[in-house]
């Protein structure tokens, strides 16, 4: 019997599978462990790296605070349905998911020399009882840092007595702030100055984003260190 006829088949087929196994290998195919051969012939400036992401720091600034400052981010609430945020150098003060923000005033009082949480607390300005408000922030101590922010209705138990008070701590827009207004303001005790550091937007059907409310404010910055808080 003749052999040399599947002899040559048999090597034919092992030919093809050799062939098939070194471009498998040079190409980077499955399983091969190998780079593509094309990556044998690419030059570093033709490779595409990925953009590198850009850094955030505390409170996800773009940027880091000064020395002797404090980084904050805070955010109003959004009509009734979404609760502010208070954060302050990478912790947040107030917010839905720690369950201590409300309709009305969010107001974070921190000690403006080593930047603690003094206290924190939710008032009610449509049905709550506006006495509550001006019990927490008449007795401020020289040096306290006040963060505030709105939530559905910030305004309608406002009285002349605290619309003053915010104005002392350095608030432009206490006097004027009405119903379902949008709010953000960080002030002090004792500032001799207006704030930098406030938004506002009113309430009005032709401007509002939300319906009956307008936008959320969002504000970030860097608060100055208080020298003292007696």
């Amino acid at each position: 019997m003749r052999l040399a006829g599947p002899l040559r088949i048999v090597a034919l087929i092992a030919v093809a599978g050799l062939t098939w196994i070194v471009i498998n290998i040079l190409l980077g195919g499955p399983a091969s462990g190998f780079p593509r051969i094309q990556q044998l012939f690419t030059s570093p400036e033709n490779t595409v790296t990925a953009e590198p992401r850009a850094r955030k720091y505390k409170c996800g600034l773009p940027q880091p605070c000064p020395e002797e400052h404090l980084a904050f981010r805070m955010v109003s609430g959004a009509a009734n349905v979404i609760g502010p945020k208070i954060c302050l150098e990478d912790r947040m003060l107030m917010s839905s998911v720690k369950d201590n923000v409300g309709r009305g005033l969010n107001i974070a009082l921190v000690n403006g020399v080593n930047g603690e949480l003094i206290e924190a607390r939710a008032f009610d300005m449509w049905a709550g009882d506006v006495n509550d408000l001006l019990k927490f922030i008449r007795p401020l101590h020289e040096g306290t840092l006040v963060f505030v922010a709105s939530y559905d209705d910030p305004a309608t138990k406002m009285n002349e007595e605290t619309r003053k008070l915010f104005s002392e701590l350095g608030s432009r827009n206490a006097k004027e702030l009405a119903f379902r207004d949008s709010w953000v303001f960080v002030g002090a005790k004792g500032v001799q100055d207006k704030s930098p550091f406030e938004q506002h937007v009113k309430n009005s059907k032709h401007t509002n984003k939300y319906e009956g409310w307008p936008e959320a404010l969002e504000m970030e910055g860097c608060v100055p260190r208080r020298s003292t808080a007696s």
